[in-house]
Order: C-alpha cells, then structure tokens, then sequence
C-alpha cells in the first residue's frame, strides 16, 4: 500500500468533489488526480530511475499537491523545500540528497541559479513559467514548464514503476538545533501507518474540510495533507499568516470543520486578531502541536472554542509527526500534559541505561510504531544514535504520572545548568504566559 493509494482511491470514488481551496481557486479529487499523472508520465519521460528524489520549492498548494503525488506515481521519492531559503540553503539540500529534479515557482528563480551550478545532480528544472528565453539560456540542466508536465498524458497504472510500502516515499529536512538539517528518510509504510492513526482518533471523514494554514513541506503540515487526502476530505489553504482575520473569515465561508496550528499560531489569533467576534458553528475540532503549549494558552483557547474539541498532540519528523495526544476530555484534568501514544505507538520514559524511570522522575521519551523513520539520509552515526534496541530516543525529557499520562518537562540540549542544577525553561515560559500582558515567552541562559 502507497501513499499515492489514497489519491487514486479518492479520485476513483470522489472524482468531482473538492480536494482543495486556494483563494478564489477550486481543484476537484479527479483534476488534482489527473494532473500528477501528467507529471508522473512527464517524469518518466526523462528517463528518471526509480527511486529518484525529486525537490519541490513552491507555496503554490496545487503545483504542490500535484507534484508529491505525481512524483511518487513516478517511482520517486518526495523532498520539500523550505521556502524560507537561501541560495546556499538550497544547494546545500539539493547535493545533500542528490535530486534529480527541482519542481518551484518561479519567483524562487534568483535562489535557484545560484544554486544548480552547485547542485550537479540536478537534471531537471521544472517551473511555474518558463520562457523561450530561459530554455535557451545554456545551462546544463534542462528546463520544462509546469503547465506542459501536468499535461502530458495520463500515466496509466499498468505503467507505473513498481513500488513497495517498504520503499522510501519522503525525506523531510528538520532545521534541527545544531550543524546543518538532517534528512529524515520515511517510507511509504511510515507515514501510512502515523495516517491511519490520526484519522482514528481524530475520526476524519469525508465530509471533515480542513483550515491549512501550516507549509506542506513542514511534516504537521504534510499529516494534514494526508490525512484529508486519505478519507476524501478537503483543504482550505492560506499559508500566510499576515492577516489572520482573513483566514478567520475564509473559515466561516468555506465552513471548515478543523483547524491545526502550532502554538504561535494560536498565541497569534488570539492575541493579535478579532477571533473573539466570530462564530464558528460547523467547526468540530482543534489540533495542535509542534511545540508545547502552555496551560494557559490552552485554557484561553478553550474559552474561545467551548464547543470544539481540542487536541493537544506531541510528535517529531522522525515519526512522520505524531506521537501522543492528551484526549480533549483530558485538559481540565491534565493541564500541560501531551497525554499518551497515539493508536499504535508505545511511548516509555527510560533513564539513560534504557530502564524505565519512576512516575514523577525526569527520563527520556523513546518511542516504538511502525511510523519511526527509517534513518537520516547517509548519516548512518546519527542515525544509531537515536534508533537503538529500544525505539526511537526523541530527546525530549519527561514525567510520567501514575496513569501514564506523560509531561513534557524539556528537549535535552535546551537545559539550563546553573551551578549544581539543571533547570528546564518551558516550567519558566508556562509561569511568564499566565501573565496577561505576556503573548508568547521564551527562556535561554545566560
């Protein structure tokens, strides 16, 4: 089972419903599924093998849906790009993971040429527009014009490359806190089984329209994507947080059912936008994650949203994103904590010998599930660092209570020592944030 099943299964029992809303903008399950087709049979016509890594540099939701389906439907295996790059940022990416293709908008082009003549795997630069003039312009790598990939003729299935749920279907850059991004390899198998857990406890369905406000290439955002795309939902798309009373406004248009944000996110509308005189009758729940929220804030957004149920999740990349979420029934009783493992995953907090601490003492969460990465793009020393006999060492410090429900307490490079003690910021921030005055907090040592 592949990723691009969900599409194909949606398309072939939704094809006329909307996948996705951009502004103005409407694309149906059978048109998003036609285009990635074209760009799979376009792909293929470049003699790309499979396996192949094809970059995506794009804000643009539809080249950016089409494009991580149609690469995959061609054998290849998807990495999106921060659009909050540079032209070193972006060689150094593209090298790092030898891709063979470079799909991005075309106001990315001022990073790109200085960054293909670093990148010599490159073969392939496909753009949102692209002129005679740039066809022309002698570079080694050839160019081709989004519109023209998107209609070349449909791939059929019998011509597909043959691929298995075992194959790697993404690598997702984390900025990390150190050194230069790591390359988190997840395969088909990974992010199906991290999907089909969201969407039992969120209990998607088909009529469930998502508020998508988080980048695709984020791996909260990518869930998102495919979580929505697996049970033939929809995408309200505005990834600009600049106005967040429009995006309040297209939620009562467009009547979304969800909403996922990180907590700045959240920090943001309620503090800086108008959010307190909108209605929002037809929205169900709430996610979030990304990084800690403080009881505070949880508790102010739940005076907001009384009738919504709100999830309070915990994941990394390395776990195609989820890991635990604390039932929305649980906030009262449990403030700050991120709950339990999700449907499939098992979550222990274990000293540094791989012995499970004592409720109420500070380990380190490792986590087990069928959605753990397979390893860091060729850096096999990285990679055993954190994959060992127990499961995944996440790096995050933590509690647990009598009745397993877990508290984050810090990551373990974000310890403060000052003299004989080791100080964790976030019980720091969480104190500041119940201060009416203070939006958002953020503890270092100096």
């Amino acid at each position: 089972m592949l990723l691009t099943d969900y599409l194909d299964a949606a398309a072939g029992q939704y094809p006329g419903k909307t996948l996705l809303i951009h502004g103005d903008r409407k694309f149906t399950y059978g048109e998003i599924n036609a285009a990635a087709c074209g760009i799979a049979a376009g792909l293929l016509e470049s003699g790309l093998e499979p396996g192949f890594r094809g970059a995506l540099l794009t804000d643009d939701p539809f080249c950016y849906i089409t494009s991580y389906f149609g690469i995959q439907l061609a054998g290849g295996v998807v990495v999106g790009l921060n659009t909050q790059t540079s032209a070193a940022g972006l060689a150094y990416v593209l090298e790092d993971c030898q891709a063979s293709v470079l799909i991005a908008a075309e106001k990315f082009n001022r990073y790109i040429q200085d960054a293909l003549p670093l990148s010599p795997s490159v073969r392939l630069l496909i753009l949102s527009a692209g002129t005679d003039e740039q066809k022309q312009s002698g570079q080694p790598w050839h160019i081709q014009s989004f519109a023209d990939l998107c209609n070349c003729p449909p791939l059929p299935v019998q011509h597909r490359p043959y691929r298995s749920s075992c194959d790697f279907a993404q690598i997702i850059y984390t900025s990390g806190t150190t050194g230069k991004p790591k390359g988190v390899v997840l395969r088909h198998a990974n992010l199906r089984a991290n999907t089909t857990s969201i969407v039992s406890y969120l209990d998607l369905q088909p009529s469930d329209r998502v508020m998508a406000v988080l980048p695709f290439f984020y791996s909260y955002g990518n869930s998102i994507l495919l979580t929505h795309v697996a049970v033939g939902g929809s995408l309200v798309v505005n990834q600009s947080f600049l106005y967040p009373n429009t995006i309040l406004q297209q939620m009562v248009d467009h009547e979304v059912t969800g909403f996922s944000g990180v907590p700045s996110t959240y920090a943001l509308l309620l503090n800086r936008s108008a959010i307190a005189s909108f209605s929002f009758p037809k929205l169900r729940y709430l996610t979030q994650a990304g990084a800690a929220m403080s009881p505070e804030l949880a508790r102010r957004l739940k005076a907001i949203f009384p009738a919504s149920r709100i999830f309070i999740m915990y994941g990394q990349t390395e776990a195609c994103a989820r890991l635990a979420y604390l039932p929305p029934e649980e906030i009262e009783r449990k403030p700050g904590s991120i709950g339990k493992g999700i449907p499939g995953v098992e979550l222990r907090v274990l000293d540094k010998d791989g012995q499970p601490v004592k409720p109420g003492e500070v380990g380190e969460i490792v986590a087990r599930g069928e959605n753990i990465m397979a390893g860091y793009w060729n850096r096999p020393e990285e990679t055993r660092e954190v994959l060992r006999p127990e499961g995944l060492w996440t790096g995050d410090l933590a509690t647990c209570d009598e009745e397993g429900f877990l508290y984050i307490v810090s990551r373990k490079s974000d310890l403060i020592k000052s003299g004989s003690h080791r100080i964790g910021p976030k019980e720091i921030e969480d104190v500041l944030a119940e201060h009416a005055a203070v939006h958002e907090a953020a503890v270092i040592g100096i």
